[in-house]
């Protein structure tokens, strides 16, 4: 399959797809196209205090968030955190999840937990390391919370690439998963479909993001305009019928982020309508 990297393409109809070099999806997969979560990782709008970020969300019309500790203090009181969760639900958003969240500290990590439960965050994007593993997965089974180890490319001695955080979650809790960051996981030289792939059912989220240059994490551009094969990537999450979030994680231009956000996200849904056909 031809993939799209480098052309400003939103793909309309199954005409557009074949006239890409594109095959459309089967008849029985086009219902699953619009399903895919889109939403934002709240560390895109990491300058601006919780209010203002709840507003730029709503701008941009999604529908789901996970929340960075920009906007969710883990200082808080369990009042303090369920009321900023809130505020968020409160304006139309499913929180599907906090973080990034460190979880390699054992003498914090029940504390992360105990934030998370007073916030109603259904999962932890998380940062362990090995020698933490087993603390959180009794944490995990305490709190009932599900925890996604998220892989931060070749300067992440820990987890690198999804692919190290799933052997590491081999025989451990169901509710122990990954984070596929597409940015870093490029950045290793690790083909994203494969990961996408290998990851199977332990693949809880996703942070979506473009790079220029695949090899350069300084290269990062409005999804769409870049090197990332987002329209694979898509199809991969809707062949094996992903469930969870599809977060843009835009990290340039932080200062004044939404004109990017608008254009990454408009991109990521004419995908999606191109795919439904």
């Amino acid at each position: 399959m031809k993939e799209l990297t480098n052309r400003r393409t939103f793909f309309k109809s199954a005409a557009a797809l074949a006239a890409a070099g594109i095959a459309p999806l089967q008849a029985g997969k086009r219902s699953s196209a619009g399903m895919l979560k889109i939403g934002v990782a709240s560390y895109s709008l990491r300058k601006f205090p919780r209010a203002k970020a709840i507003e730029m969300l709503k701008t941009l019309r999604v529908g789901y968030v996970s929340i960075k500790s920009f906007h969710l203090p883990y200082e808080g009181t369990p009042e303090e955190t369920k009321k900023g969760a809130d505020e968020f639900r409160a304006a139309g958003l499913e929180v599907l999840s906090g973080g990034n969240i460190s979880l390699r500290d054992p003498a914090q990590n029940r504390k992360m937990f105990e934030y998370a439960k007073a916030a109603g965050l259904p999962m932890m994007v998380c940062a362990p390391r090995q020698e933490t593993l087993d603390q959180v997965e009794e944490l995990v089974k305490e709190f009932n919370i599900k925890i996604a180890i998220h892989n931060h490319g070749p300067e992440d001695k820990f987890f690198p690439t999804p692919e190290s955080a799933l052997k590491a979650l081999q025989g451990r809790d169901w509710r122990m998963g990954v984070c596929i960051d597409v940015g870093h996981t490029a950045r290793t030289g690790t083909n994203v479909l494969d990961s996408i792939r290998r990851a199977g059912p332990r693949l809880f989220d996703m942070h979506v993001k473009d790079l220029a240059n695949l090899m350069d994490k300084r290269s990062q551009v409005e999804v769409g305009r870049g090197a990332m094969p987002i329209v694979g990537i898509f199809e991969e999450l809707i062949e094996m019928n992903y469930q969870g979030g599809v977060m843009l994680e835009y990290e340039i231009h932080p200062d004044n982020p939404l004109p990017g956000m608008i254009e990454s996200i408009s991109y990521m849904r004419g995908v999606l309508d191109g795919l439904a056909g």
